[in-house]
């Protein structure tokens, strides 16, 4: 691994092999609500239009929200996501953002709750990856992967491996994960895997 990583990298790695033990695995139960999944893909759709223009995003997120169809937890996810597109890379709206979706998903409490933990930590990672500090990324991914055993989550913790150097462990994780959890994540993780440049270094030979 390159660097000279403050925290106990080790411990992490130990944390992320017990979070992709099969024995451990557990399918999660509760996803996106239904209700609130057409209008989160049509904000998601909206931040790759070109030209990008965030005003536009910004207002449709807020409609969205005034409207019903997402909830104060995607509202405040949908504006962290926003606040760190290339186009904005906005880290202070983006951190503010990410600490009111979990004020949020504590207000909101119920069944989704683990879930909705789960994408803070995601959100706070990707903002620590993004400023370059991809130990600490590691730390907040390895959190959500513990919350909620997903691609997403997964994917991300790999992208933090490779961003770190540290090849050989990510391909054991990725190794774990296609031997042991169910086909469906190991299906969607290819896919992360397949058009991610940051993962490309973990594609087999022969693949673009």
């Amino acid at each position: 691994m390159l660097g000279s990583p403050s925290m106990d990298y080790r411990a992490l790695v130990t944390r992320i092999r017990g979070a992709v033990d099969v024995d451990a695995y557990i399918i999660p139960s509760v996803h996106l609500d239904p209700r609130y999944r057409a209008a989160m893909d049509q904000i998601t759709a909206s931040m790759s239009e070109l030209p990008f223009d965030a005003a536009r995003v910004r207002s449709r997120i807020e409609d969205a929200l005034k409207a019903g169809r997402i909830d104060a937890v995607l509202y405040w996810s949908a504006k962290h996501v926003l606040a760190c597109h290339p186009r904005v890379r906005d880290w202070s709206e983006a951190a503010r953002c990410v600490a009111m979706q979990e004020v949020a998903a504590l207000e909101a409490g119920g069944a989704r709750l683990a879930s909705s933990l789960a994408a803070v930590e995601r959100h706070r990672g990707v903002l620590a990856f993004l400023q370059g500090h991809s130990e600490v990324a590691l730390d907040y991914f390895t959190r959500a992967l513990e919350r909620e055993r997903s691609a997403e989550n997964l994917a991300n913790i790999l992208c933090a491996l490779l961003r770190l150097g540290d090849e050989d462990e990510a391909r054991g994780v990725l190794d774990r994960v296609r031997a042991g959890l169910p086909p469906e994540l190991v299906r969607d993780l290819n896919q992360h895997i397949a058009t991610d440049p940051d993962l490309q270094l973990l594609r087999d030979e022969g693949e673009p």
